[in-house]
């Protein structure tokens, strides 16, 4: 009887799997085409349709991630063989543990290696206009799901996948903009009225270090808390013409902090990759030289995984739905390191890139199935090698100390004749790679004269104090560290560390931890090498920012402690994210409130109150000595609503709030602006971030566009108007208006009815006179990097300092060779008594992208045309990153405020609201968004 029923119970499932099989749709009964097709885009509505039918299958489980900024739901699925999926938690767990690598001897670690299964994460949509990424994930998902195949199965049972999507509301903009057009040889996804992330576009893949967008929060969780897979395969397009597509391994530098198997793990998945489509004759795959990608960078969503241990991939292809020829690039059609299998020119087809990207995710999928057990393996041995690094004393190689060596073998070259002077450093100089003698070299003494100088040594650890002049924003970055995986512990009671003493809840972050390489990268500074095509040629530039250290941009005060330390610290659980106790100290009789200028979120905290209808001030004199009232800060006047409103922010900011009990002396009321942002058709970025911004701490602000410039009477509507980088063009130059990834701008009978009024652009002849009026009329405009050229249309005795003198007589920029500054992070001094910088340390990081310096003409300061905010005090303002010829900065100005009529002109050079990361200097775009009425004594002030 028993057997009877284990017959029938047997017979029941395997009848009910062939149901289910039966039910689930391909993509062509799904969507009504195959995926891969010309022509055709799938919404994210249909996609996330499809993702729910196919959580039928006993081979998935779809998860919802969380939502995005435009309110839809995240998805993940999880994609794996049957008798997996009843153990995701436990294969989640082994992963947690070898990622972590905490209290894990080699044994512990290889049996948990042997028993968990390779956790393998794809995505696809980061970018929504390039529509590979989507569409090769809905395949990729159906492809796994039905095959039966060995090869399949094998992965099934060996690897648990992670498909992501990455952003769904990129999709549901972009594929509705596409099919729009009835007649599909029509069909463009050029010309994208907006971005295609609600906020920051292309930009949502510079956004997981600091994960401020909801999407990035969602992903970041699952890669650096939840799951931690040992690979992730990030797709992207378009790959270097002449190319199908570019992928790993990536050209040089990589960063100093990587553990070396993690780089050389990225070549053997690339291996496995470019493998594969040769043997399935499937040209066209560059790699290292052949393409502009690196591993230097942190912050995408491919980058930062590297600096978890993770073999982070990243492929940039060619395609898609409508056909396009594969370009005749000469100089690519010969074999070499880089392009071993050249493509031909030819026509190409959506569905030969979602040919590809299947074959590319199966190479991935493969290897990770046969390699399973040494990659569970390998990610806990590199954390296990940064908790020892991070235990020890060790120095960590750049090209600083580098240069020490070689400096001090100069010095001591110096010292001997010319006799005595060993001929080995001539030899090394002229031969580095050693070729011509074995023996090349210098003594190994002045390796260790600066490889093992105590001083020069790696952290053991920081301690963020809570004494900060921004706790709030502080404890910001330490959720951002803690969004990233890493270890965080909290001080329960008052300590001291090298003679130095701390408050209960301080923050302290040790570096013997397994994500120590992401750790040493939000602390220390970015040592990018000089990197030139060739000597004395011009540079190569970076993938990115070449410098970006977190806790400089954020304004972060800490500790650095080379040597171990202990104290009352208690460890925060995995992803536990902090809030800042803030309370409102006032007596049982005060005259009024205290909002410190140097906490960004005082700012939020006025413009609540503003918006309630209670009266702000602005001390306009005073001091910052202790007991006193720092010139900026902001007075409440004592009352029932502004009590209320102020609890409130002490409670959700975590603002601590001051109650006086006398007035100060100098005050100036202030009202909320009536704000305008820049924008232009197909989205500015960083106008989409400054955007963000502003919705973050609660300021009011209208989106304008060029048509609404040039149509004048701008001071009826606006008090203060922004203009981000690349809105304002050069004089006389060409227009430099940001677009969107999607070409040039339409011409109107060419653009649907809704969208024509954001078309045009800013022009000296049409723009730049009504802003000059605006001006004179008593209005503000801040300008932010390129749009600073403002200042030259309007004609102020300013002057382009990063410039030199021709043969001729002529001044033309600094060329590349001598002056070369990407993204990277340089120190300024700061006017902090001036109104527009209220609030400002004396000194201040800030992010410098090639930006604009000036040189201020002899009388300017003097007459009051031009008040300099901040500049260069040294010839080495060099904090972060790679800055090649700083020396020319010296003395040049990098912000100031000149007055134009009654208004006022605010230049930035300096990117101030980088990707809402520079959070140390959003208080120069702060504090020019309030009105004031003048002086004023409060006697007969009521609430």
């Amino acid at each position: 009887m028993i057997r009877v029923l284990r017959s029938v119970t047997v017979v029941l499932l395997l009848s009910s799997r062939l149901a289910q099989a039966q039910t689930l749709p391909s993509p062509k009964e799904h969507f009504g085409f195959n995926i891969g097709d010309n022509y055709q885009l799938a919404t994210y509505t249909q996609t996330e349709a499809y993702f729910k039918k196919l959580a039928a299958s006993d081979r998935t489980k779809l998860v919802d991630i969380g939502p995005t900024e435009e309110g839809r739901r995240q998805f993940m699925m999880i994609v794996s063989s049957p008798a997996n999926l009843k153990k995701l938690d436990r294969y989640k767990e082994i992963s947690q543990k070898l990622a972590r690598a905490e209290n894990l001897t080699d044994e512990q670690a290889r049996a948990l290696a042997e028993e968990g299964k390779a956790i393998v994460w794809i995505d696809g949509g980061l970018h929504a206009t390039e529509t590979v990424g989507t569409h090769q994930l809905i395949e990729t998902a159906w492809q796994l799901v039905s095959r039966k195949d060995p090869e399949t199965m094998r992965i099934l049972d060996q690897v648990v996948i992670l498909l992501t999507h990455a952003n769904p509301d990129g999709q549901e903009i972009v594929t509705n903009w596409y099919m729009r057009e009835p007649k599909p040889e029509k069909r463009s996804l050029e010309n994208l009225p907006k971005l295609y992330q609600k906020y920051v576009g292309h930009d949502n893949n510079r956004d997981f270090f600091i994960m401020n967008m909801k999407e990035s929060q969602n992903i970041g969780r699952q890669l650096f808390v939840e799951w931690i897979p040992q690979i992730m395969y990030n797709h992207h397009q378009r790959g270097p013409a002449g190319s199908v597509l570019a992928g790993p391994p990536y050209r040089d530098p990589f960063n100093y902090v990587f553990d070396p198997m993690m780089v050389t793990g990225i070549d053997a998945l690339g291996a496995a990759m470019y493998n594969r489509l040769n043997a399935e004759n499937k040209p066209g795959f560059t790699r290292l030289n052949g393409a502009s990608f690196s591993t230097w960078y942190n912050g995408g969503l491919r980058t930062t995984t590297h600096f978890h241990n993770m073999i982070g991939l990243l492929t940039e292809i060619i395609g898609g739905p409508t056909p396009e020829d594969v370009p005749l690039v000469p100089q690519r059609l010969i074999p070499n390191g880089a392009t071993p299998s050249p493509v031909t020119p030819q026509k190409w087809t959506f569905k030969q890139s979602i040919d590809y990207s299947l074959s590319l995710n199966y190479a991935v999928l493969d290897y990770a199935a046969r390699h399973r057990d040494e990659l569970l393996f390998n990610i806990y041995h590199m954390g296990k090698n940064a908790i020892d690094h991070g235990s020890h004393d060790y120095w960590t190689l750049s090209p600083k100390r580098v240069d020490a060596i070689n400096q001090a073998y100069r010095n001591d070259q110096r010292k001997l004749t010319s006799n005595e002077a060993p001929n080995s450093a001539n030899t090394a100089a002229s031969d580095p790679m050693g070729w011509s003698n074995r023996n090349a070299g210098i003594h190994v003494k002045y390796y260790d004269s600066v490889m093992r100088a105590p001083a020069l040594r790696d952290p053991r650890g920081y301690i963020i104090s809570a004494d900060q002049p921004d706790f709030p924003t502080t404890v910001g970055f330490i959720n951002a560290l803690i969004k990233t995986g890493l270890v965080v512990h909290k001080a329960t009671a008052d300590f001291s560390v090298a003679g130095k003493k701390y408050p209960a809840g301080s923050y302290v972050i040790k570096t013997n931890q397994s994500f120590r390489p992401h750790l040493l990268d939000m602390f220390e500074p970015q040592d990018h090498p000089n990197d030139f095509q060739y000597p004395g040629g011009p540079p190569i530039r970076p993938y990115d920012a070449a410098g970006w250290t977190l806790a400089y941009q954020m304004g972060v005060r800490f500790d650095r402690l080379l040597d171990d330390f202990n104290g009352p610290f208690q460890r925060i659980p995995y992803g536990e994210l902090q809030s800042p106790k803030g309370e409102v100290k006032a007596a049982s009789s005060v005259a009024g409130y205290v909002l410190t200028p140097r906490s960004n979120y005082s700012f939020t905290a006025a413009n609540d109150l503003l918006k309630a209808g209670v009266d702000v001030f602005r001390v306009s004199g005073g001091t910052a000595t202790k007991g006193g009232v720092e010139p900026g800060a902001f007075f409440v006047p004592a009352g029932a609503k502004a009590k209320s409103v102020l609890d409130k922010s002490a409670a959700d900011l975590g603002l601590e709030i001051t109650g006086v009990a006398q007035r100060p002396a100098t005050l100036t009321k202030v009202a909320p602006m009536r704000i305008a942002l820049w924008d232009t058709y197909g989205g500015s970025m960083p106008s989409g971030w400054v955007r963000w911004l502003m919705e973050q701490y609660h300021f009011p602000i209208q989106v304008i566009y060029p048509q609404d410039i040039d149509a004048g009477d701008l001071r009826k509507k606006y008090d203060v108007i922004v203009f981000v980088t690349r809105a304002i063009p050069p004089v006389g130059g060409q227009d430099n208006n940001e677009r969107g990834f999607g070409g040039r701008e339409p011409k109107a009978e060419e653009t649907p009815a809704e969208y024509r009024p954001w078309l045009g652009k800013i022009t000296a002849d049409k723009s730049i006179p009504q802003l000059k009026q605006f001006m004179e009329a008593g209005g503000s405009v801040v300008t932010i990097g390129s749009s600073t050229n403002l200042a030259y249309h309007l004609g102020l005795p300013v002057k382009n300092a990063l410039v030199e003198m021709t043969n001729t007589g002529q001044t033309r920029p600094l060329p590349s060779e001598k002056y070369y500054i990407p993204g990277s992070i340089l120190r300024v001094n700061v006017d902090s008594t001036n109104q527009a910088a209220w609030g400002m340390p004396a000194q201040s990081d800030v992010y410098f992208d090639a930006s604009p310096v000036f040189k201020l003409a002899p009388d300017a300061i003097a007459s009051g045309k031009v008040k300099p905010l901040a500049w260069f005090a040294t010839d080495k303002p060099l904090r972060s990153g790679w800055a090649w010829g700083q020396s020319y900065l010296q003395d040049g100005v990098a912000a100031f405020v000149a007055p134009v009529g009654s208004g006022k002109l605010y230049a930035f050079g300096p990117e101030i609201t980088f990707r809402a990361q520079a959070h140390s200097t959003f208080k120069f775009l702060f504090n020019q968004l309030y009105t004031n009425s003048g002086p004023r004594a409060l006697a007969s002030d009521t609430e």
